[in-house]
């Protein structure tokens, strides 16, 4: 049975539901137990964030460090792939989830890629990205998995140099109220099919503005429900939240 892509999804007039970083809410972000978690409750993809390893590897993980969440200390920059391996990134969360292991991006489309959409934010700073560019398109076309992601970062000139490798695949601008104006100037010259607002922005007005464009909108970070049902029925075309189950439950209502 041939899998819808991601774009047939945003297309498909339905509000979807990703949860960000898996469910987090009640596993711990960016494992697989997280990522289970929100295919369980209903979720039409996920929300993770990448890192590259010293060794070169794509590791799943949000902060630059491994500290907060994890048992080990240092920069994942500085860390190889088997040191990060080793670390326990459960049990900061609950002892309930020790042993849970940093994922690498291949392990998650090797778990998940079949089921989930996914929106892979690209953390790294340029002074890596040009080394994690070409593992995440070597990554992507191992998997066949093009059509089933999506990749969004707050940097537009990381997205310039993702779009330059990889063209086809969807591209979505992170922003929220308190960047620089400076800081669009990039995007305005580089084609992107989505923006990636923080919640609060999106109104009427947005949305009107989005759809002239020809921008696909996906929201984050929403946890209230009603905010949840408010940004539907404004025709946003994503939900982002740590609650996927939580908020499938109340869309589901209204």
């Amino acid at each position: 049975m041939r899998r819808r892509t991601i774009r047939e999804a945003f297309n498909a007039g339905e509000t979807l539901v990703f949860g960000h970083r898996g469910a987090m809410a009640q596993a711990p972000m960016n494992t697989l137990a997280a990522f289970e978690l929100a295919r369980g409750q209903g979720a039409a993809g996920i929300e993770l964030d990448l890192q590259l390893s010293r060794d070169g590897h794509l590791v799943v993980i949000h902060d630059d460090a491994v500290d907060a969440t994890t048992d080990g200390v240092g920069a994942v920059a500085e860390l190889t792939l088997a040191e990060i391996k080793r670390l326990d990134a459960g049990s900061w969360f609950s002892d309930s989830f020790a042993g849970e292991a940093v994922p690498t991006l291949d392990d998650v489309f090797d778990a998940f890629g079949g089921a989930l959409l996914i929106n892979i934010e690209i953390k790294s700073s340029r002074d890596s990205v040009d080394r994690m560019e070409r593992q995440l398109a070597q990554c992507i076309g191992r998997h066949n998995m093009s059509e089933r992601i999506i990749v969004s970062c707050f940097d537009p000139v990381v997205l310039r140099r993702v779009r330059g490798l990889m063209p086809t695949v969807m591209m979505g601008f992170l922003y929220q109220p308190d960047m620089p104006a400076a800081h669009y100037l990039p995007i305005k010259k580089l084609w992107h099919e989505a923006r990636h607002p923080r919640h609060d922005m999106v109104d009427e007005g947005y949305m009107n503005w989005a759809r002239a464009q020809g921008y696909i909108v996906n929201a984050w970070t929403v946890n209230d429900p009603q905010r949840a049902i408010a940004l539907r029925d404004l025709g946003v075309n994503a939900i982002i939240t740590d609650a996927p189950g939580h908020i499938i439950s109340a869309l589901k209502q209204c």
